[in-house]
């Protein structure tokens, strides 16, 4: 078996959805039950790259062995590389200063060291927790504004009091984590990569579970008549997104195929290639693509045989 990170790094708002309302929201987003953490189902992903395979690759093969057959011929033999779901690493939630941060907590940073550690990318050591809720440990001073009571990082209505400036665990994870996102060596990538080390903001679990829940997206959408211009009946409902900028990580999976029944053998890593290929450029995921959401960067990293 091969693993390998997966990393999802969205553009516009990415609503993955689970069909039914939850309180006064009509549409919400997918979440893990114990945790709240919202994730994007694997098989969204599965379903986004297959449809890429078979428009972009004459081999209708290699597209039958990563993903499978179609419906109809289910039965001959399942998939070779599994997608698992991908949960939610880093949030984006508006700043006072610096415009908005990329927000986290030690149990996301550890959920995703644990697939890391499987897919074999180095993390060295993890940035620990703040010692206090109302604490936070940032990187240098671009989302920091002094205060009689010292530095402190404010979003919305909640602010926090800088823990560190200078935590060389959490600046080694945002480094680590940037050339992961940003691999091109490019001027442009090696700007978003130091952006990440300013904006990353570490919270406590507890600070995160609330912004989870309060700092998504909600969006009003209506239908209108189109003889009154007003709102048709029942025609008004909320919907939400994860916002723009927000960064996803799972695992993708591989087993080498065999020889048999029509298929040639392949490696895992060769599987594994193929569906990095087909993340070079931008790839739709979750629902309203018409509407222009879900427009994300995939990025296949790391191995593991």
């Amino acid at each position: 078996m091969t693993t390998r990170l997966t990393l999802i790094h969205a553009m516009s708002p990415l609503h993955a959805g689970t069909g039914q309302s939850v309180g006064a929201i009509d549409l919400p987003i997918a979440r893990e039950r114990p945790t709240g953490v919202p994730l994007l189902p694997g098989s969204s992903i599965k379903g986004a790259l297959r449809a890429l395979s078979s428009d972009a690759h004459k081999d209708v093969q290699i597209t039958r062995d990563v993903f499978g057959p179609e419906t109809d011929k289910s039965s001959e033999h399942a998939g070779s590389v599994q997608f698992s779901d991908a949960h939610v690493l880093l949030l984006p939630v508006r700043s006072v200063r610096g415009t908005f941060a990329w927000v986290t907590s030690p149990y996301l940073i550890r959920r995703f060291a644990r697939g890391a550690r499987e897919a074999r990318v180095d993390l060295s050591k993890l940035p620990g927790s703040p010692a206090e809720m109302k604490r936070c440990l940032v990187l240098g001073d671009s989302l920091t504004i002094a205060t009689s009571e010292g530095n402190k990082v404010v979003f919305e209505d909640l602010d926090f009091t800088v823990e560190s400036s200078s935590d060389e665990a959490l600046r080694t994870f945002a480094e680590r984590l940037g050339e992961l996102l940003f691999p091109d060596g490019s001027a442009d990538f090696a700007e978003w990569r130091r952006s990440l080390a300013d904006r990353i903001c570490l919270v406590h679990d507890d600070i995160m579970s609330f912004l989870l829940d309060t700092a998504t997206e909600v969006t009003a959408h209506i239908r209108l008549s189109p003889d009154t211009k007003t709102v048709e009946r029942g025609a008004l409902w909320y919907q939400e997104s994860l916002p723009a900028e927000s960064v996803l990580a799972g695992i993708t999976v591989a087993a080498n195929v065999e020889a048999a029944n029509g298929r040639s053998k392949r490696s895992a890593e060769a599987l594994l290639d193929h569906v990095a290929t087909l993340t070079a450029s931008l790839v739709q995921l979750g629902g309203k693509a018409t509407v222009g959401q879900g427009t994300c960067f995939v990025r296949i990293a790391g191995g593991q045989s």
